[in-house]
């Protein structure tokens, strides 16, 4: 007799709330199913090869920004809003694997949006996924890395101006050598959400090697390139990016260098960020990419300082797109896997005029 999925649900909440609940199964007529409350609600036969979960995430901010420009004299604002505010549902059968998702409330927007909706397919081994739907370009170490794992409270002004962050496309990725090496390529809409999005194209291609991969040391380095379509041929871009990162113990380093030719203009520019885990332990890495920081017994503080200089976005300052300097102060706490509260200070200037800005912020983020 086949289940219905409210009764499997009344099942699950039986057993949470039963005083003498023993760990087991929830029988089905096929496969056992286990139940997993670790990095969100997880339910997944006994040979995963079928699996649904459940998660998101919460970052509730304050900020306070002051300016001094020559367009709009000295500015103070303050805010307590959700930076991000978002809830993913992922699912996987045999090869396949799905996810989506979707924005309830993002600072500067009405929420609303897709963040991802995509299929993956996994059945030509880990050294060939293809990927279709809307998802990560892969371009860029710090961009890949997800809002919930960066240890500066928001990303480099120069990640912010050169990259593509998500777009729907096509892309082939995989990773081997021990996930020493990873590789990412594909084809996007160059400006998604329209209904002709895909004659303005954007291909993106990545490719990371770590030499040194232990449970204490990383050296990673890496490099990508990406060309943005335009109707108008002055905005078309072409740009290339260059990464290395590292890990030894409770410390960790990485900096992005990145030059970009908009039509007959050429642009660039740098961050070099440091941290320090004050508890000990290491930053997780895997897939190319930093994960979130392990909390220990009683929690994990972390120190972080970042230094960019160039062609970027520094709206974080109120500066904008702009040629400038910025350097970033911060620190967090990472009470548990779930609960992080980080603090940070920018500060902005121009390096073509006296403008200049600052912002402070601080931060609660739950995710599960």
């Amino acid at each position: 007799m086949k289940t219905s999925s409210c009764s499997v649900l009344a099942l699950l909440m039986l057993g949470a709330l039963s005083t003498n609940a023993q760990a087991g199964q929830v029988r089905t007529d096929g496969q056992d199913i286990i139940l997993s409350t670790k990095g969100g609600l997880k339910l997944q036969t006994e040979d995963k090869s079928a699996g649904f979960q459940i998660g998101g995430r919460l970052q509730w901010d304050y900020t306070q920004d002051e300016s001094d420009t020559a367009a709009n004299g000295n500015e103070t604002l303050e805010d307590f809003d959700a930076r991000r505010a978002r809830i993913f549902l992922r699912g996987h059968f045999n090869d396949f694997e799905m996810k989506g998702e979707f924005n309830l409330a993002e600072s500067g927007t009405s929420g609303g949006s897709v963040t991802d909706l995509y299929l993956k397919y996994k059945g030509f081994g880990e050294m060939a996924n293809v990927t279709v739907g809307k998802q990560r370009v892969p371009f860029g170490l710090e961009v890949l890395t997800s809002a919930n794992d960066i240890s500066a409270l928001e990303r480099s002004a120069i990640t912010e101006l050169y990259t593509l962050d998500r777009s729907a496309g096509f892309k082939l990725s995989g990773q081997g050598m021990e996930d020493r090496f990873t590789y990412g390529i594909g084809l996007f809409e160059a400006n998604g959400n329209g209904t002709n999005d895909f004659q303005e194209q954007a291909f993106a291609g990545r490719v990371t090697f770590a030499p040194i991969i232990t449970k204490s040391s990383l050296l990673h380095f890496g490099a990508g390139f990406q060309t943005i379509g335009a109707t108008d041929p002055l905005q078309e871009s072409d740009t290339a990016n260059f990464e290395v990162a590292g890990a030894f113990g409770p410390v960790h380093a990485q900096a992005e260098y990145f030059t970009s030719d908009v039509g007959p203009q050429k642009f660039d520019g740098y961050y070099v960020q440091v941290g320090y885990l004050l508890n000990g332990g290491h930053r997780p890495y895997t897939d190319g990419i930093f994960k979130r920081v392990k909390p220990v017994q009683g929690g994990t503080w972390e120190l972080v300082t970042r230094f960019e200089e160039g062609d970027g976005d520094f709206g974080d300052v109120g500066l904008d797109e702009i040629d400038g300097q910025q350097t970033t102060f911060g620190v967090n706490y990472y009470m548990n896997d779930a609960v992080r509260i980080g603090l940070s200070y920018m500060d902005g200037e121009s390096n073509t005029n006296s403008d200049s800005g600052n912002e402070l912020r601080m931060r609660l983020q739950f995710t599960y």
